[in-house]
């Protein structure tokens, strides 16, 4: 998913700076951005109040949204360096082309998984055909220096390992919680769980103490230790957490979002992810000549113009509080 403000504003963040090394409850509210179409998502990282989650750094939530008589989900090709985006889904349908050939419808509870590398496009929409509502997610993860040049690629993983207490189902996307280890490539110590909660559930979800976590809400009513997180909001829990007492008053749903702290520093522009103002300036050079990032094929559309570049200069830094 892209990005389609047209004057994004870059995230500098990365670096254990600012990394909360206790448990806290920080509750961040989402700003409201149009996706092309009939979509409007809530946009939780970047915020105001929190830059990175692990190497989780852009998290939007949308839907349900009925689309019924509309076109839905429509994002026109545009490219991505340096992270790996995380499609998922629980109501509708999304169609997935990329500049590799990928061709992929990915459904409720599948993992589409893109790790970028040095260059990608792709497009994403609802198929013609398609369900009378759309309810998902839409997060990126940052490469780490390491790893932020390899090939482009993609993966689609239908069956997940799942984690199950009393009211609880847990679906593990990438990484790994409680012993079960998602099938998704990570370059990162993290975890990215799917949280279905029946009603009157009151369980505690193991953690890793090194981590820091976040919990977004997709739908229903719960506590997430003790505080009342709404649909589209999340909540940041910080580190030094070994366990996470969740309690649900409705059927509800959650994601669970945490990750060794990420230590790089970044700059984060539109649908790049770099370290330098070099770096962001390029990409978007290379994309508005169409060298470097490929071509998607099959899409009824022209790819998406790139914003200009702020006047200012993008200096990577340490995390944003």
């Amino acid at each position: 998913m892209s990005n389609l403000d047209r004057a994004p504003v870059p995230s500098l963040c990365g670096g254990r700076g600012f990394v909360v090394a206790e448990p806290v409850r920080e509750l961040l509210s989402p700003r409201h951005v149009k996706l092309g179409g009939s979509t409007e998502v809530r946009r939780l990282l970047p915020n105001l109040g929190r830059r990175m989650i692990g190497a989780w750094a852009f998290v939007d939530h949308y839907g349900p949204d009925d689309i019924a008589d509309e076109p839905g989900m429509q994002v026109p090709p545009h490219p991505h360096m340096g992270l790996q985006t995380v499609s998922w889904l629980h109501e509708g349908e999304v169609l997935h082309r990329d500049s590799t050939g990928s061709l992929q419808t990915i459904r409720p509870r599948e993992l589409g998984l893109m790790t970028s590398g040095r260059a990608i496009s792709h497009s994403e929409e609802s198929p013609r055909s398609h369900a009378r509502y759309l309810h998902g997610a839409q997060l990126w993860v940052a490469l780490p220096d390491a790893h932020r040049h390899t090939d482009p690629h993609f993966e689609h993983h239908a069956d997940l390992p799942t984690v199950t207490a009393p009211g609880l189902t847990a679906t593990v996307l990438l990484g790994a919680l409680d012993g079960s280890t998602s099938p998704g490539t990570t370059y990162t110590p993290l975890v990215g769980a799917d949280l279905s909660l029946a009603r009157g559930a009151d369980v505690r979800l193991p953690l890793v103490s090194d981590f820091e976590y976040g919990v977004l809400s997709m739908s229903g009513e719960a506590h997430v230790d003790g505080v009342p997180v709404l649909p589209g909001s999340m909540l940041y829990l910080g580190c030094g957490r070994t366990e996470l007492p969740l309690r649900a008053e409705s059927d509800a749903a959650l994601m669970l979002l945490g990750g060794e702290p990420f230590e790089e520093e970044l700059v984060i522009w539109w649908n790049f992810v770099g370290r330098s103002q070099e770096e962001i300036t390029q990409a978007r050079e290379d994309w508005t000549k169409g060298t470097r990032f490929g071509e998607v094929h099959g899409y009824d559309g022209a790819p998406l113009r790139a914003p200009e570049l702020p006047p200012t200069p993008l200096k990577p830094r340490g995390r944003v509080r």
